[in-house]
């Protein structure tokens, strides 16, 4: 199906800052042409649909910085859990890639319809393969969000593609390079983190790697537990069921369990693509908070994540008044950056805030519900968020 001028074309795999041109061939599910090709270096627009067409991620394989979000998988799971309609835009010049850009189509009686890059995905910078060609992607992407009459397009992760001069939010992101001696990276974590490991592992807490739908269940149980306690609904069981199905079955994630005396303590769901992994959902019952079990789950998801190879552990954002959490994500010897979401309305140039709560009223009502309401309540409220 694919063509390369040569093999060494597809190890370099384009890094922004050092991008070779890939010919790349049309492949089965794309929807239409929206930009017709006038000449060799026009830029042409296809729009794919990655949920009926898994050669999408061959197209995202092609780019060292693809990650789990980027994947028809993660588009699976949000179309089936939300029914938002997937719009993935591939740009090329000629045969050369130029550009990928994830979207979804978030449509909400109550909140509007709009276009994000993506939806409860941490962090979805598009992939670009030509540097040259950003100018004319973002261009062609904010006439495509007038064509569809989207209350605002937001792009979450702006290294290399800015929508507007300012961002909307700014959260931070900490990453771990895993290329190092798995005794060597144990000894650049803080030592509270190591003798938080230790004690664990003296409280007679194990932790088993687990892949199946109850493992998945065990988590969600900790889940909702965990989002009560800091005020907020969980996501709907069918949301991690879809997680399981599309993510968790075909090998793009695990799930680790710490457990005592066989009943779970604690837990994290892990995603993975190619080089690349994401610690993305964590959650704990609080009665047994004092035996660190969370710093085992971690270490444990590290262990396997490099011993399959996998170069970079992304902590997933955490917000900048979490003081807390940000100085645990920093003691595992993490490098810390910004993540800008950018948010613009139809004409591209007006940059708008995001709507944030500040945790007043909300977090006193969903930390005081029953369970049942709470879930309830995600239900309700998460098929219009975003």
């Amino acid at each position: 199906m694919w063509k390369y001028s040569s093999r060494k074309n597809f190890l370099k795999t384009l890094h922004p800052d050092a991008v070779e041109s890939v010919e790349t061939a049309p492949f089965s599910g794309e929807d239409s042409i929206v930009e017709p090709k006038a000449n060799e270096e026009s830029l042409e627009m296809r729009i794919c649909d990655p949920v009926r067409n898994p050669g999408w991620d061959h197209l995202i394989a092609l780019h060292r910085d693809a990650g789990c979000f980027h994947t028809s998988a993660w588009a699976k799971v949000l179309q089936k859990t939300y029914n938002h309609r997937p719009f993935y835009l591939r740009f090329s010049r000629g045969r050369r890639l130029a550009a990928l850009v994830p979207m979804m189509e978030v449509r909400s009686p109550f909140t509007g319809r709009r276009g994000v890059c993506l939806p409860f995905s941490d962090t979805c910078e598009p992939l670009i393969f030509d540097p040259d060609a950003v100018d004319l992607v973002r261009d062609r992407v904010v006439r495509f969000a007038q064509e569809r009459r989207w209350r605002h397009l937001e792009i979450r992760g702006g290294k290399f593609f800015q929508v507007t001069s300012s961002s909307a939010a700014t959260f931070y992101g900490h990453t771990l390079d895993l290329r190092r001696p798995i005794d060597e990276l144990q000894e650049r974590f803080d030592s509270p983190v190591r003798r938080a490991i230790r004690k664990a592992e003296r409280s007679n807490v194990s932790v088993v790697v687990g892949r199946s739908r109850q493992a998945i269940g065990d988590f969600y149980r900790l889940h909702v537990q965990t989002r009560r306690r800091h005020g907020l609904p969980p996501q709907p069981a069918s949301f991690f069921l879809n997680i399981h199905e599309h993510i968790i079955k075909p090998g793009l994630g695990f799930t680790v369990l710490a457990q005592r005396d066989s009943r779970p303590i604690a837990a994290a769901v892990f995603f993975r693509f190619g080089k690349n992994a994401l610690y993305k959902y964590a959650a704990s019952d609080k009665r047994f908070q004092e035996l660190r079990a969370n710093n085992l789950v971690m270490w444990q998801g590290i262990q396997l994540l490099l011993r399959s190879g996998v170069e970079k552990l992304h902590f997933g954002r955490t917000e900048c008044e979490n003081d807390g959490l940000r100085r645990f994500k920093l003691s595992w010897d993490t490098q810390e950056e910004t993540i800008d979401y950018f948010r613009v309305d139809p004409s591209g140039r007006q940059c708008l805030p995001s709507i944030r709560c500040n945790g007043g009223l909300h977090k006193r009502i969903f930390g005081r519900l029953p369970l049942v309401f709470n879930r309830l309540a995600g239900s309700i409220l998460y098929p219009h968020l975003d």
